[in-house]
Parts: structure tokens; C-alpha cells; sequence
């Protein structure tokens, strides 16, 4: 039956990638011919889970590529089908008739809240936490809703390494009785602040007695260097540290490792730490590690190249429903040296379920950009008009914003030529539609 299963999913593997589509279907269907084929397979000695509300894709992508450069032979899954369906048909692409997987590690990007049910099947010998924000509410509620998941899956996990971010409470609140726990996090920097960037704080109280939390500083977020006034609850310490980063050259040091990173902002500072923890964990050098890194090239579209016109754009792609990764698209964006033009485009706010829910609007720190090199907002899609309003109320008088709902006609406007330089904040639900009004110079960027 086995045998069978993994036979029939890899012809209907093939059949769908013909089409473009199809990377959880054939997984869907073989967990219904046999419920339990994952556990039937002989998983590699490394297996490396990574999850989190932002970051996961990339930071999947950057173990799994530093250690193919260390000779490793490694796969993962860079389509980003990450619930238990889309494992399934990963696993069983690459594993051979008898259900072996012929590899020296597995890298695994997972939802956060299918962790457990994933778990079920296989266990990791690795479980990277990156963070845990506000996100997608209307499938995961809030932060507390989906620790709880998280805690659930980590009960199920007693040998194997847990590698969380120290600087996010939420994360270090369910992992600090686990036996085998390593913690990356940043040191206080330049970047650093007394008090949050977000219009909120998820941490203002301990998660663990629900005292007044302590922060002696913030990175951004919820995340800093925080303790409890009421426990003894307190950011742990960290085995991989982040030192020195330098938004404006892109240069970090990861235990006095120097990296250059391609998308120089705070978060994706954490995501390179994570991947580094995660690959010295899997036996790389540090030095291979960090060279591997400073080299990385992402292919998962999280920023891309364009022309509109004469005029170059870049893309910047921020979850919907999920502040934190506006924000930190924002503060980026909010660096750039010149005359700024911004689109910010919402047409679709998810492509996997449907909701017009957007509460979520009022969490971003749109503020931000007041006073910032931003000199025009174009507000797109069709919850432009609710993006209106969103900027109406933060009195933004700096910048000049201009709603037009037509995708067609705001490509017109920022194809019209500029000194200015153009960036686009949008999600992977809208992105296509930008692809086809303009010229993609490439998927991926430096």
C-alpha cells in the first residue's frame, strides 16, 4: 500500500506541475489513501522545521541553500506549501519507491498553527521559531491563540533542539522548560529605542503571571531586551547574537561573523540570525555559514525589480493583515536616499480565503513616513478608499497622497518620467497584478 500511495502521488505530482499548479493537492490526496504514509518514511538524520507569523519562506530558503554550498544534499519546500497537506506532497516528491528520502537534511517551512499536526507525523531534529505577531486575524485570531498551538506542537518535540528568537516574550514564554533550547536575538544598537514602533504592544503584560513587563529597550515590535515586574520571567540568554547592524551597508555581525545582507532591515536581520543558528545547529562552520549568507540571493519574490516606463521600481512584498510586516516595509522604504513615490496597493486581501476585513489598517504605523524622504503615497486596489481614510486619521502633511482604485491607470501615473525613486508595498494576492502592467527585471534581488 505504501509503496502504491508514494507512486500514485508522484505521477500526480508530475500531472499537476504541467499545469502550474498543484504542490498540496497530490499531498491531500495521498493522506487520504493512507492517513499515515509521512510516518512510513525514513526522514534524514537532519530535519530542520522553521515557522513564525513573518520571515519563514526566507529564512527556509537561506538554511537550505547554505547548506547545499557546505555539499550538503538538501531539499525543502521553496513553493511555500507549508501545511500539513503540502508536506505530505513534498515529502513524498522527494523520497524514492520504498519511502527513504536520500538526503542529508530537510528544511521545512511550516505554519505556525499546523506545527502540531504536522508533528503527528514527523518530528524534527530541529525547531526554528522566528517570531509571532498579529496576523491574518480573521484565520488566527491573535498571538495567544496561536502560542498555544505552538506550545502544543513543542510538547510533542521532548529530543528535539529548540532554536527561538530571545527577543520575542511571546516565543521565549513556551520554550523556556524545554530541555534542549538554544536562543538567538540582537543587542542593543543604534536602531534600538525606549519605546515601540507599533501602535500597540502584545507583551505590555507577562505571558506567563500577567504582571507589567519591563523592556529596557526595543528592536521593533514587541521584540527587545524586556523582563517581568512580577516573576522572574526575562529574556534569556543568546547563543547567537547579533552585533553592529548597519542598515545603511547592509553589514551585521552573527558572533563576530561579518554578513552582508541583501535586504537590510531589522527583521530580516532576525531571519538571517535564525538561518545561522539553524546551520551551524546542522554542523556548518561559521565562517561557511556566514560567507553563504553574504551570497544569498532569495528566489521567493519578497522583493523584485521593475520598469514602469523609463522609470525603475522595486517591489516589496508585506502580508496583508499583518502590521509588523508593514512596518517594517514602511521603515525601509522610509531610508531611501532621494525623492520618494510609494504605491501602496490592497486589491485582494488574501488569495486563500475571502474576507473585507480591515482592521488590520490600523495597527500599521503609517505615521512613520511623515516627514521621511516619501514625497508622494498612491493609495491603489479596491480598498483604496479604506487606505484613504486609514491616512486621513494619521494626518500625514509631508507627503502628497493621491487615491486611485485603477491598478491600470496608478501603473500610467508611475510610468510617467521621474527623478523619484518608486517602490511598490503590496501582498502576494495582488503582486501578479502588478507583473503584468510592467517589465519584471528579476524575480529575486541582491
Amino acid at each position: 500500500m505504501k509503496t502504491l500511495v508514494i507512486l500514485f502521488t508522484k505521477l500526480l505530482i508530475y500531472i499537476f506541475s504541467k499545469f502550474g499548479r498543484g504542490t498540496s493537492l497530490p499531498g491531500l490526496i495521498a493522506l487520504k489513501l493512507k492517513p499515515d504514509i509521512m510516518t512510513d518514511l525514513i526522514m534524514p538524520r537532519t530535519v530542520i522545521a522553521i515557522t513564525g507569523s513573518n520571515g519563514k519562506t526566507t529564512t527556509a530558503e537561506m538554511v537550505a541553500k547554505a547548506l547545499a554550498k557546505s555539499e550538503m544534499k538538501v531539499f525543502f519546500n521553496k513553493e511555500g506549501s507549508n501545511q500539513t497537506e503540502g508536506i505530505a506532497s513534498l515529502l513524498l516528491r522527494h523520497c524514492n519507491l520504498t519511502g527513504v528520502l536520500n538526503f542529508d537534511a530537510a528544511v521545512l517551512e511550516c505554519d505556525e498553527r499546523y506545527t502540531k499536526e504536522i508533528f503527528r507525523y514527523i518530528k524534527p531534529t530541529h525547531f526554528v521559531i522566528i517570531n509571532l505577531y498579529r496576523d491574518q486575524l480573521t484565520r488566527n485570531a491573535h498571538p495567544y491563540y496561536v502560542l498555544q498551538y505552538l506550545k502544543e506542537a513543542i510538547d510533542m518535540l521532548p529530543d528535539s533542539t529548540l532554536i527561538l528568537n530571545a527577543d520575542d516574550p511571546l516565543i521565549t514564554s513556551i520554550g523556556n522548560t524545554h530541555k534542549n533550547t538554544l536562543y538567538f536575538g540582537m543587542e542593543k544598537n543604534s536602531y534600538s529605542t525606549e519605546k515601540t514602533d507599533a501602535l500597540y504592544n502584545d507583551c505590555h503584560y507577562c505571558p506567563l503571571c500577567k504582571s507589567v513587563m519591563h523592556y529596557d529597550y526595543f528592536q521593533f515590535s514587541h521584540l527587545g531586551k524586556y523582563s517581568c515586574t512580577g516573576c522572574d520571567f526575562k529574556k534569556p540568554d543568546t547563543s547567537f547574537t547579533i552585533s553592529e547592524p548597519d542598515l545603511d551597508t547592509g553589514e551585521i555581525h552573527i558572533n563576530g561573523c561579518r554578513i552582508t545582507v541583501g535586504f537590510a532591515s531589522l527583521y530580516n536581520i532576525y531571519n538571517v540570525c535564525a538561518a545561522f543558528s539553524a546551520a551551524v545547529c546542522a554542523g556548518m562552520a561559521d565562517k561557511a555559514i556566514a560567507k553563504a549568507l553574504s551570497e544569498f540571493v532569495s528566489e521567493n519574490g519578497r522583493l523584485v525589480h521593475f520598469e514602469a516606463g523609463k522609470n525603475k521600481g522595486i517591489l516589496l512584498t508585506s502580508k496583508h493583515e499583518n502590521s509588523t510586516s508593514y512596518n517594517q516595509n514602511l521603515e525601509y522604504v522610509s531610508r531611501a536616499d532621494g525623492s520618494v513615490t510609494l504605491v501602496i496597493l490592497i486589491d485582494e486581501i488574501s488569495r486563500k480565503y475571502y474576507t473585507n476585513e480591515t482592521g488590520w489598517l490600523w495597527d500599521v504605523s503609517f505615521e512613520m513616513i511623515q516627514n521621511t524622504s516619501i514625497r508622494k503615497v498612491i493609495l491603489c486596489g479596491n480598498y483604496c478608499y479604506d487606505l484613504e481614510v486609514r491616512f486621513n486619521m494619521a494626518n500625514i502633511t509631508s507627503a502628497e497622497i493621491i487615491t486611485e482604485p485603477d491598478i491600470g491607470k496608478m501603473v500610467e501615473m508611475i510610468s510617467v518620467p521621474t527623478n523619484d525613486r518608486i517602490f511598490v508595498i503590496t501582498c502576494f494576492s495582488d503582486k501578479d497584478k502588478l507583473y503584468s502592467r510592467v517589465r519584471v527585471n528579476s524575480p529575486t534581488a541582491k
